[in-house]
């Protein structure tokens, strides 16, 4: 008889995107440099969108929603990530305004029971004529309103 592993955790909201951690992301002490987290959040981040269209190819007339730039960036470390191997980034957003977003992240297992680093950024999407706050398409919207985390 085998022992059944324990069932990963529901997720209420939001997606969780596999990330690897590769030997080279771990600092001298052997532990996943503080740096690397916000990166394997930002590249989760990124394919999520790219699955709704959204991505950037070097043109920014032509990034609609892609032509964004991170205001703020706030990440609290729970514990250390000792190895390499298949982790995930759960995903969601916490506000979707006219012209910003703030999603909020955790760096956790590949299951999602365990939490290595949590945290939120603030996204504005920006013209790409004159870099100012622009309005989110309404496609955006409608995939940003699916990732809102429900209230309370």
């Amino acid at each position: 008889m085998t022992a059944e592993a324990p069932a990963a955790p529901a997720l209420s909201h939001g997606r969780l995107i596999p990330v690897a951690v590769h030997f080279d992301d771990l600092d001298a002490l052997g532990l996943l440099h503080n740096a690397r987290y916000p990166l394997m959040v930002e590249r989760a981040w990124a394919e999520l969108w790219r699955g709704h269209g959204v991505h950037f190819e070097g043109d920014w007339a032509a990034a609609g929603d892609a032509c964004n730039a991170v205001k703020e960036l706030r990440i609290t470390y729970e514990a250390p990530v000792t190895r390499p191997g298949e982790y995930a980034v759960h995903l969601w957003l916490e506000r979707l305004g006219t012209t910003g977003l703030t999603y909020g992240f955790r760096f956790c297992s590949a299951d999602g029971a365990l939490t290595y680093a949590h945290g939120t950024r603030v996204l504005v999407r920006l013209d790409p004529a004159t870099l100012r706050p622009a309005p989110w398409s309404e496609e955006f919207r409608t995939a940003g309103r699916a990732l809102l985390r429900p209230a309370g």
